[in-house]
């Protein structure tokens, strides 16, 4: 009876599927927002993101690919060492340091078309994560800039989240939400924020993961 049972469950290990013993990989590439800046190591974007996607069922790993200060720029010149083999989805969540410069929207529709083309390249599939330029810049710029994230999100057929503070957004009264979710510097989100800010882009990092296990399945 032992052997039979033995034999019984090799049978079911070989015929569990791959993609199931394993966790999806999600690299989180980013600024300061997806690296935690101000706060403590537990409350970041990143930690905050994989509890609320572990919560929910998801095996999954995140990896905390933010620079502090990173543009457009700097996000292509490290995606190439950011995308390792063991990555299976990317989420992209650059352009507010861009809008901090000035920087021209057509240079940063450049720097993370390269971004997504070379996600492309490696198979990965991406959440893109949207900014949304101030109006201080002029109309011209602000419609240049914006239209960057959907534009792209259509060409290479990724996943789109409008904006990274969409949690914050739906509160209507942004002033009222910065002064509960944003740290002094009326920049980084505090830990209530990103709490916030997790569970509005939450959904659409699950259909990530789900865009990412797929080719496995097959």
């Amino acid at each position: 009876m032992r052997g039979m049972r033995n034999s019984a469950l090799a049978l079911m290990a070989a015929a569990a599927p791959a993609w199931a013993e394993e966790p999806v990989v999600i690299a989180a590439l980013g600024d300061s927002l997806t690296q935690g800046y101000g706060l403590m190591a537990d409350e970041g974007f990143v930690p905050q993101m994989e509890a609320w996607l572990q919560d929910r069922g998801a095996e999954v790993t995140l990896i905390n690919a933010g620079v502090s200060g990173d543009t457009t720029a700097g996000g292509l010149s490290r995606v190439g060492w950011t995308l390792t083999p063991e990555v299976d989805a990317m989420i992209v969540a650059l352009g507010g340091n861009d809008l901090l410069r000035g920087i021209a929207p057509e240079v940063a529709r450049a720097n993370l078309d390269g971004i997504l083309q070379a996600a492309d390249e490696a198979g990965v599939a991406v959440l893109l994560v949207g900014m949304q330029a101030p109006g201080n810049y002029g109309p011209d710029y602000k419609a240049d800039f914006d239209a960057i994230y959907p534009d792209l999100a259509a060409q290479y057929d990724t996943l789109l989240v409008a904006s990274f503070f969409e949690g914050l957004l739906a509160e209507g009264d942004m002033e009222g939400a910065r002064a509960a979710y944003m740290q002094p510097d009326g920049i980084h989100p505090n830990p209530d924020g990103v709490a916030r800010i997790v569970e509005a882009m939450g959904p659409a990092v699950l259909e990530l993961v789900d865009r990412a296990e797929a080719p496995a399945r097959q």
